[in-house]
């Protein structure tokens, strides 16, 4: 009976990608934060996104998915790389000079909102009890991680107001190219060919703000520099992009969201292997809580594709 089907979310063929994205994402603020030293940060995203445009297109090829877009379909890249590839990623860079990565990492948990928000108005995706419960419980965890780190921030209260204003713009350019991502001219192309393009034209828009704001080229030809670009072009992005966006066709874009949510309890731990993270109550009842709504919401059979 179709009754005793299992939601498509807690499916394999879902948990199973949903799992390496998060894990993945988990791990590149450990990976970022090595590369805030000598190249502006904005040469740094423009690097990332060439290494991974070249590696998206290589993948179509050994695919053998059409490698050109029609004047649509390059105009929606060229619209999914400014707002993906430009705009939130800038603005992410530029929050961390006000703010510590460890609150950017709890303000983008907050992805879900306007992702499910986005969703009902374009797309008609309802949420739903269960997923409107369990985004409540998730959302309260949120809010605890919110709270610890924010008393480790030791910046002034107006950056603090500043750099996560600035966060939440980046999560809400995000998640216009997440709906974006479940529309139908999305659908219409290869996936990997149009985030390949995608990434290469938002590179060549991030490029053009580097040189317009901070000059010419910075390059570190230290190995651990190009070692992370590498991590974070083809792990971090074209892999990580390329599956989240599947996810996003698959269970729509407000459950897509909780890797979001879960990426800051990954990216606390990787600290406390790494970093010498030291937990409190507040960040482990977060943690607790956080599991539990994004168990609730995955187990929820809306939205509908």
């Amino acid at each position: 009976m179709s009754f005793n089907t299992a939601p498509r979310s807690t499916r394999l063929s879902v948990l199973i990608p949903f799992a390496i994205v998060t894990l993945i994402w988990g791990s590149t603020w450990l990976v970022i934060k090595d590369q805030l030293h000598t190249v502006p940060p904005s040469w740094s995203v423009t690097y990332r996104f060439i290494v991974a445009g070249i590696a998206m297109l290589v993948w179509a090829a050994m695919r053998k998915e059409r490698l050109g877009l029609d004047a649509r379909g390059m105009l929606f890249a060229a619209a999914l790389g400014v707002t993906q590839f430009v705009l939130n990623y800038n603005l992410v860079y530029v929050s961390e000079q006000y703010i510590t990565s460890g609150v950017v990492a709890v303000v983008y948990a907050l992805l879900l909102v306007p992702n499910a928000i986005l969703a009902r108005i374009f797309l008609g995706q309802r949420m739903g009890a269960q997923l409107t419960v369990g985004s409540a419980i998730a959302i309260a965890g949120v809010a605890l991680l919110f709270v610890h780190e924010a008393r480790l921030d030791g910046a002034e209260t107006h950056d603090v107001v500043l750099g996560i204003a600035i966060a939440f713009g980046g999560v809400l350019f995000a998640s216009i190219a997440n709906v974006m991502q479940a529309t139908r001219t999305s659908k219409a192309y290869p996936m990997a060919t149009m985030l390949g393009w995608a990434m290469l034209l938002g590179a060549a828009l991030d490029g053009a703000w580097s040189l317009a704001t901070v000059g010419a080229p910075v390059i570190e030809w230290r190995l651990g520099y190009w070692a992370g670009i590498l991590y974070l072009g083809v792990l971090g992005s074209a892999v990580a992009f390329n599956l989240y966006f599947k996810l996003i066709q698959a269970i729509g874009p407000a459950k897509a969201a909780y890797t979001g949510v879960a990426i800051p309890v990954i990216a606390m731990i990787l600290s406390t292997l790494f970093e010498g993270y030291r937990w409190s109550w507040i960040a482990a009842g977060g943690t607790v809580l956080v599991v539990a709504g994004l168990v609730v919401a995955l187990r929820a059979r809306r939205p509908n594709r």
